[in-house]
């Protein structure tokens, strides 16, 4: 601290009221003690701070290490300790009890006046310091949760990209360089040595390049790019490419996949005996699962949707739109399909399924799109939500009893309906967060609200916060 030069000259005519407004304007709570440590005096800088402290009015009298929480006790008594010290100390903090909430934490620095060994304490209201340290707090958890949320994708799209079958590497559009190939990619290029690096034009014939120069000006101008034909260098095997482009960071990137050119029973062959297993799980899950093309025409579908649906086989649901039985006709599939389309996945997408006799199930569907020789196709798989104990879900006539709920209606109901709904929400929160300020006074509640007794004690008797046998109207 630099002390000033010659205080003596400048502030000797200042008198003791003059120096507690000083003390009280220096700091959000000044104490003044004797030399054991008892409150002799204290000031606030505004009278909202002083109503935040509990028992404040009897601190006079008391000791200072007694007015504060238990863990603050020896901080108080080592300031106290070295208030005298001409080694004097920087400010500790200690905490408050409050009326309400958490407790209050105070800066405080003391200074020995006068000569009869009178301490003043300075305190500063670290509250607002407290909030922004919680919020960088919340703030470094949050970016630890997502930090950690993209090491797992990051993972699981490791083991997918080493573990697929189909051969598969990553290439920048703008050099046409391999970025990255699983194995299955490094064995049917046979090049034992290193791939990544290379041209994608280094793997391939002459005579076959125009081909992969359209396939990757396709998928750069529309995102894909439909099957092209291509002969290895060094294999002569003939092989076909399709292509699909992103984004990461601000590099733009190519997903090409390899596939050899066989017909339909050679191609049969390729299932292996684990992606078998895998459809024959798919195919007997509790949960529906639905296969469609790009138009949302259903191509499979599994026996749980069969029941689901109250179909008799399999067949009944086969080149029907699955808008026949999803939610409002027109409106959910189609803003399932345009999310695929942009997203290439949806996740937990709350409707209702129709089945053939005009039952309705409540149902939340995730869905994902796969290229099929160069056509998107996509997966739907469909949970029944309406056996869920948590899940309260609303009939479209019930009132609803938050904003939540509001969201699960839409869909529903018409947005006059729900305009509607959303307006009697927030009346009854306010009546309520009106009654619970005032103590439950319904005058004093009435006059916050700006409305007469009788407008509240009716609208009240009408969100159900009043029985009709209650206290009448006045």
């Amino acid at each position: 601290m630099k002390a000033f030069m010659s205080p003596a000259r400048w502030l000797a005519g200042i008198n003791a009221d003059a120096a507690a407004l000083l003390i009280a304007a220096a700091a959000d709570i000044a104490l003044i003690l004797d030399s054991d440590g008892i409150v002799c005096d204290f000031a606030f800088q505004s009278e909202a701070l002083a109503l935040e402290f509990a028992g404040h009015d009897a601190w006079i009298g008391r000791p200072w290490r007694e007015q504060v929480t238990i863990e603050s006790r020896n901080k108080v008594s080592d300031m106290l300790r070295d208030a005298h010290s001409k080694a004097h100390k920087n400010g500790r903090q200690v905490n408050y009890p409050a009326v309400r909430g958490a407790d209050i934490p105070i800066l405080f620095s003391v200074l020995p006046v006068g000569e009869t060994g009178q301490i003043i304490a300075f305190g500063r209201d670290l509250r607002a310091f407290a909030a922004l340290q919680q919020r960088v707090v919340d703030v470094q958890q949050s970016f630890e949760r997502d930090y950690a949320r993209m090491r797992h994708i990051e993972t699981r799209y490791r083991i997918l990209f080493q573990m697929t079958p189909e051969p598969v590497l990553i290439v920048d559009d703008a050099s046409q360089k391999i970025v990255e190939a699983n194995p299955s990619a490094r064995q049917i290029l046979g090049r034992s040595g290193k791939i990544v690096g290379l041209q994608l034009s280094d793997l391939i014939q002459p005579d076959c390049r125009p081909f992969i120069d359209s396939m990757m000006a396709s998928a750069r101008v529309s995102g894909r790019a439909d099957d092209v034909p291509l002969t290895l260098t060094d294999s002569d095997v003939a092989m076909k490419a399709s292509a699909f482009s992103f984004r990461q960071g601000s590099s733009q990137l190519v997903l090409v996949r390899l596939a050899n050119h066989l017909n339909g029973e050679a191609h049969g062959r390729l299932l292996t005996e684990s992606k078998a297993q895998m459809l024959k799980l798919v195919e007997h899950v509790p949960d529906g699962f639905v296969v469609t093309d790009h138009n949302g025409v259903i191509i499979a579908a599994n026996e749980a949707f069969i029941e689901m649906a109250q179909l008799r086989n399999e067949n009944q649901a086969k080149g029907e739109s699955l808008d026949r039985w999803l939610g409002r006709p027109g409106v959910e599939l189609n803003v399932l399909l345009n999310n695929l389309r942009q997203h290439g996945s949806v996740r937990l997408f709350s409707t209702l399924l129709r089945d053939e006799f005009g039952a309705e199930m409540d149902i939340e569907i995730s869905a994902g799109a796969v290229l099929n020789g160069g056509d998107p196709h996509y997966g739907f798989a469909i949970r029944a939500t309406n056996r869920r104990v948590v899940a309260q879900i609303m009939e479209p006539r019930t009132f609803p009893k938050s904003l939540e709920q509001i969201i699960e209606l839409i869909g529903r109901v018409s947005l006059k309906d729900l305009v509607r709904e959303a307006t009697d929400v927030i009346e009854r929160l306010s009546i309520e967060a009106a009654l619970t300020m005032t103590g439950d006074n319904r005058a004093s509640a009435a006059e916050v609200l700006g409305v007469s007794r009788q407008s509240l004690y009716v609208k009240m008797r009408r969100h159900g916060l009043l029985e009709a046998d209650a206290v009448g109207l006045e």
